[in-house]
């Protein structure tokens, strides 16, 4: 059983909001299927960080969703800044659950349990605004991120997974890598960043923590692998 991670697949196909118009993106959603075939069985597990889907709301995932369905794996479902359908996790349960998608799962103040890893994380927040509000925002971030990696304890190893980069060179999301430290993350994953960004992506050690970008178009649409 493998672990992959890949973040912002911008699914758009329930609504008309093709990726297809960026720069570097043409084509993208065969290629991106046709690599996650190559790489991953039935019995994987891969994260999605973030960004999964356009849709608007929760019933409008249907379409993207379905494509995830088909997809071999185990997925897991992590919050990105443009999830606008993400609602609680008992109603996101629920609608899987109904709707037949067996393999899609929510990481949202929980933890996914892969052998001796625990895979876990939260959306996180952009650190580079000072308003009080986004100051409350980052410590409730700091917080369900938290709760996830205090849900994975008695692993042997904790994987953390964002969808805001936590760092940034010469700078960082001080409330979030702190709860990292204080749970012995040594890996974590993040996207978000896109085009021209991510020459500026904070990529191996800081501190004793291994940062590596894994935004769709960062990655060429192809799904890293974590470990087998």
């Amino acid at each position: 059983m493998a672990v992959f991670v890949i973040g912002d697949l911008h699914l758009s196909l329930g609504a008309d909001k093709p990726m297809d118009v960026f720069e570097g993106w043409q084509g993208y959603l065969p290629k991106l299927e046709e690599n996650w075939r190559k790489l991953i069985d039935p019995e994987d597990v891969v994260v999605l960080a973030g960004d999964t889907s356009w849709a608007m709301k929760l019933e409008d995932t249907f379409a993207d969703f379905s494509f995830l369905q088909k997809l071999p794996g185990q997925k897991w479902l992590l919050k990105g800044n443009h999830d606008y359908w993400w609602t609680t996790a008992r109603k996101m349960q629920n609608y899987l659950e109904k709707s037949g998608f067996t393999s899609l799962h929510i990481l949202h103040n929980n933890a996914c349990r892969v052998g001796n890893l625990a895979l876990c994380g939260t959306r996180g927040w952009p650190f580079d605004d000072s308003e009080a509000q986004d100051a409350k925002i980052m410590a409730r971030e700091a917080g369900r991120l938290e709760y996830s990696l205090a849900a994975g304890e008695g692993a042997e190893e904790k994987i953390a997974f964002l969808h805001y980069p936590p760092v940034f060179p010469g700078a960082c999301a001080q409330d979030l890598v702190d709860v990292l430290r204080r749970h012995g993350v040594q890996r974590c994953f993040y996207g978000h960043l896109h085009g021209k960004a991510i020459r500026y992506a904070v990529q191996g050690d800081v501190e004793g923590i291994r940062y590596r970008l894994i935004s769709a178009d960062g990655l060429a649409f192809c799904p890293y692998k974590i470990c087998d």
